[in-house]
């Protein structure tokens, strides 16, 4: 173990995955979500590929047990990318970041309801936080849906983003049911190729022929995302989920970053407000995970019989 690393790993991660939010929404103005889908997912490939046989795993880390299961994550998950995509060419990125915060704290909820996870007060206390800080984010757009067609465009993509953040947390669903059969690497190859095929339905629809900054924009997009994804699954080798799981909210700081500097986009006091408490929530819910992991780990020490 060697936290300082997979803190370092995790940092890498979210700020790619930021950056290429930034290069999708460069190129949203003209090219369609599932256009975006598709370079997103197929460029990613190569890269996982390359990862897996550097580790040497390329012939038993994409075995499955089940198939079914990684195309239904695949559906969940390609919608979620889709609908985020599509929120980020109509909101600024930043308000995109803090709306996709409301993924863990559904995650907690469907736990509960799909896999019969036991959530305490506790927990349930700090996802009614977040919801809270969502409502504020939300609340300016919500209030704009009969005002002018840009303000309504906004509106519709702070819904379709919400939209995107239940599919994600469902997509988390799938994961955490999928880890106790299927490797890692498994499930990261597997989504990339099922939503680079599931993107192809959305031709019809319109694809575009991109410009030729367009297409370098979505190019690195899709190589980013699957460096990034990468750096994920790296931290958690070398650190405990505990440990790295709040630097996720770092990302606030890039996309603000990105948000006011690349696209001039300048944060509102309640979007800074009601991220601000979806943060504070995360952090609680995970804070209240790692001292729920070490009491049951304390458990089944105590059961353990002593030799």
């Amino acid at each position: 173990m060697s936290p300082f690393k997979g803190i370092a790993l995790k940092l890498c991660s979210v700020m790619l995955f930021v950056v290429m939010s930034a290069l999708i929404k460069a190129a949203s103005d003209h090219v369609p979500p599932g256009q975006a889908v598709f370079f997103r997912s197929f460029f990613a490939i190569p890269v996982i590929l390359v990862w897996l046989a550097l580790r040497g795993d390329l012939r038993t880390g994409l075995r499955v047990q089940s198939r079914m299961g990684h195309f239904w994550r695949g559906v969940v998950g390609t919608t979620a990318m889709g609908l985020m995509f599509a929120g980020l060419g109509l909101l600024p990125l930043p308000e995109v970041t803090a709306l996709g915060y409301t993924a863990p704290l559904l995650t907690v909820v469907f736990a509960a309801m799909f896999l019969d996870e036991k959530v305490g007060v506790f927990r349930i206390s700090a996802v009614a936080l977040g919801l809270v800080g969502v409502l504020i984010v939300l609340s300016p757009r919500l209030s704009t849906l009969s005002g002018e067609t840009v303000q309504t465009l906004e509106a519709i993509g702070a819904v379709v983003v919400l939209l995107g953040a239940v599919c994600a947390a469902l997509a988390q669903i799938y994961v955490r049911k999928m880890v106790a059969t299927e490797q890692t690497s498994a499930i990261v190859f597997y989504f990339s190729l099922t939503s680079t095929l599931l993107s192809l339905l959305t031709i019809p629809f319109g694809w575009v022929i991109p410009g030729g900054t367009e297409t370098v924009f979505l190019i690195l997009a899709g190589v980013l995302g699957g460096t990034a994804q990468i750096f994920l699954t790296s931290s958690y080798r070398f650190a405990d989920a505990s440990v790295v799981a709040p630097f996720d909210y770092a990302s606030m700081l890039f996309a603000l970053l990105i948000g006011y500097f690349v696209f001039a986009e300048a944060p509102t006091g309640p979007m800074l407000l009601g991220a601000a408490l979806v943060i504070l929530a995360g952090i609680i819910i995970i804070l209240r995970e790692r001292h729920l992991g070490i009491q049951r780990g304390k458990a089944r020490a105590a059961r353990t019989p002593q030799l």
